[in-house]
């Protein structure tokens, strides 16, 4: 497959900028956006795979199950009865005639797919595989995940992993004990936040050593400069950077943008995305967090964070 007809997959740990990433992909009139398949709350009409828990791991062994169904969605092609059975308010019949709308676009302009979804990290490679897809991965750095995840008081399920016993066999056995731990009760959210840091980016890690084609791309690298960091992905996955990319990159990055997302906006649920002062979001953690977060979390991941990041980055 040419890579000017290959899916594209945007991926990482969540919290991690993939929304905005992938919207700034998107944005090349070759592309058609798919929201989150393996989200366990996505739609019926967009992917008709059922998942029981979060992040949940796709290989070889088990692919034959979900093969069809992710296969559809990647062809754009919606399931009208599956989201019918599924709709419950006029939100709901609103939101399908939209997506099968542009289902309908997409496949009829014969549009690459650009899959965004960090919840489907663990079964990149037999995405990557199964569809011949070009691969982006976003790199954040753990304080900015934790303090992420600590401002939305976003806890983990820690059990959804263990109950899946070809993920801990192949993939997350390093992390067995520790994983059993918190799966017993609840811990607190930034002890939470480094052990899933370190164990989405561990398999981040792993797959840098074998798939050498794949985008590596850190959140940091690419808010110092947008523009060159995304015409450099176009460039990679051969995708046209128009100037009317550049310029909507320009206004949803530049410094007039504020840091954070404003609090009861009345609009936000009109934005498909928001728009960040970028460059000052980098370091955006160290008003979140204290002294003491900052040093447990560096503790606690710093040894994998070094190969990603320096001292400098702390």
């Amino acid at each position: 497959m040419s890579n000017s007809s290959r899916p594209i997959l945007v991926t990482g740990a969540h919290r991690s900028g993939s929304t905005w990433i992938g919207r700034m992909l998107a944005l090349s009139s070759e592309v058609g956006y798919i929201q989150e398949p393996f989200n366990l709350h996505h739609r019926p009409g967009i992917c008709s795979a059922e998942f029981n828990y979060w992040f949940p791991y796709i290989s070889q062994k088990n692919g034959e199950e979900y093969y069809s169904s992710l296969k559809d969605t990647i062809e754009f092609k919606y399931k009208v009865g599956r989201e019918i059975q599924a709709v419950t308010s006029f939100r709901d019949f609103g939101r399908m005639l939209r997506d099968c709308r542009n289902f309908n676009k997409y496949r009829m302009l014969r549009l690459r797919p650009l899959l965004k979804d960090p919840i489907a990290i663990f079964s990149a490679e037999w995405l990557a595989s199964s569809f011949d897809m070009d691969v982006v991965v976003i790199i954040r750095h753990p304080a900015a995940f934790a303090a992420s995840i600590k401002a939305k008081n976003w806890t983990f399920p820690f059990q959804d992993l263990l109950k899946q016993s070809l993920l801990m066999e192949e993939c997350l056995y390093p992390f067995a004990s520790e994983i059993s731990h918190y799966a017993t009760s609840e811990k607190d959210i930034i002890d939470q936040a480094c052990l899933l840091w370190n164990i989405i980016y561990f398999r981040v890690s792993e797959y840098q050593k074998r798939n050498p084609t794949w985008i590596f791309q850190s959140h940091e690298d690419i808010s110092v400069d947008p523009v060159s960091a995304f015409q450099e992905m176009y460039k990679r996955l051969g995708l046209d950077f128009s100037d009317d990319v550049k310029t909507t990159i320009e206004e949803y990055s530049n410094p007039q943008n504020p840091l954070d997302a404003k609090k009861n906006d009345p609009f936000l649920f009109l934005r498909r995305h928001l728009k960040r002062d970028s460059k000052s979001n980098i370091f955006n953690w160290k008003k979140r967090l204290d002294s003491r977060e900052i040093l447990r979390i560096k503790e606690k991941t710093g040894g994998l964070a070094s190969v990603f990041y320096d001292d400098s980055c702390w």
